[in-house]
């Protein structure tokens, strides 16, 4: 015979219950089978591993040294296996839910709640993974770990996109705005020009695609050189907020007393953003309920509601997003 983990099992139960009526019991056998099973694991590794007595068994220096070792590889067999089991539930869980790949949007909100409100019988609640990747986000949609993506491509930086997938323009073009401390100078313009921040730091994400180079190619083109700093965005709000650096932010971002947004003269720095799917029936499903949300969010922007009205946008609730772009 070859000691396997079902035997070690069947020793700890000994143990546990220091009877072999009572280990049999639990164990769903007969008290014969257990005896004849334990006798043969005792005849393989060649000595006694519990001594018989009339109050019960009791292991032997023998069974003491094996059970020290065997419980912790039953322990975590059946951790293993209480794992395996949990993760085998939440993917059958998670079957026919729709998996949403995004980077950062104000829409988001908007979207999934249109989502989860749809007609009777479509997914459940979606689930949603975030990345400052639009590329790591595409790859997933590429290789099925996700559904549909929701990406930004900045201008002049095109995404490479997945033979297979099939992409929808949701905005050919977004201007992006900056962010900066409401007591900054600029900030009493209702439109900021690159030149009035020549003075200033200004911090940028470099894990996001394209975003630092689409940055410095802007600032170059305007003739500037300024110091830029490389950082999250979450930590770019807190030190915009105390006059430390300015940041692009989303047009859909909205002014906090401490921080106002405003849009950049001429738009100099946009992005496209687009849904990629692997058919164009997922697209079909989700694109609606995102155009609506995003347009929701442009809306709810004072600064971007703004701007969209002096370019003459339609903000209804039935437009798709023409190409916003200032041309001055």
């Amino acid at each position: 015979m070859e000691l396997e983990v079902r035997h070690l099992r069947v020793l700890c139960v000994i143990e546990d219950t220091g009877s072999l009526h009572k280990a049999a019991r639990q164990l769903g056998m007969t008290q014969p089978a257990l005896s004849t099973q334990l006798r043969r694991v005792e005849e393989f590794l060649g000595g006694r591993l519990f001594t018989r007595e009339r109050t019960g068994c009791r292991p032997t220096p023998l069974g003491r040294v094996l059970l020290t070792r065997a419980r912790p590889l039953v322990e975590g067999l059946r951790g293993l296996v209480d794992e395996t089991r949990a993760a085998a539930a939440a993917a059958a869980e998670a079957a026919g839910r729709l998996r949403i790949g995004s980077t950062a949007s104000r829409a988001l909100p908007g979207w999934l709640r249109r989502l989860r409100t749809g007609p009777p019988g479509d997914a459940d609640e979606p689930t949603l993974r975030m990345d400052v990747s639009a590329h790591a986000l595409l790859r997933m949609v590429d290789e099925d770990r996700l559904d549909v993506a929701f990406v930004h491509e900045v201008e002049g930086h095109p995404l490479r996109i997945p033979a297979g997938l099939v992409c929808r323009v949701l905005v050919e073009r977004e201007p992006q705005f900056v962010s900066l401390a409401t007591d900054h100078p600029a900030a009493r313009q209702p439109v900021v020009r690159l030149s009035d921040l020549a003075d200033d730091r200004w911090m940028v994400d470099p894990t996001v695609d394209g975003e630092w180079d689409g940055l410095l190619r802007a600032l170059r083109a305007a003739g500037l050189n300024p110091r830029v700093l490389q950082g999250d965005y979450l930590t770019a709000a807190s030190l915009v907020a105390t006059g430390e650096v300015v940041t692009l932010c989303q047009p859909t971002s909205r002014s906090r007393p401490d921080m106002a947004v405003r849009p950049l003269h001429g738009d100099p720095v946009g992005v496209r953003l687009l849904l990629a799917a692997r058919t164009e029936a997922v697209l079909d499903a989700v694109h609606p309920q995102l155009r609506a949300a995003y347009w929701e969010a442009a809306r709810q922007s004072p600064a971007y509601r703004e701007r969209l009205a002096h370019l003459g946008t339609d903000l209804g609730p039935t437009t798709i997003g023409p190409k916003v772009q200032d041309p001055a």
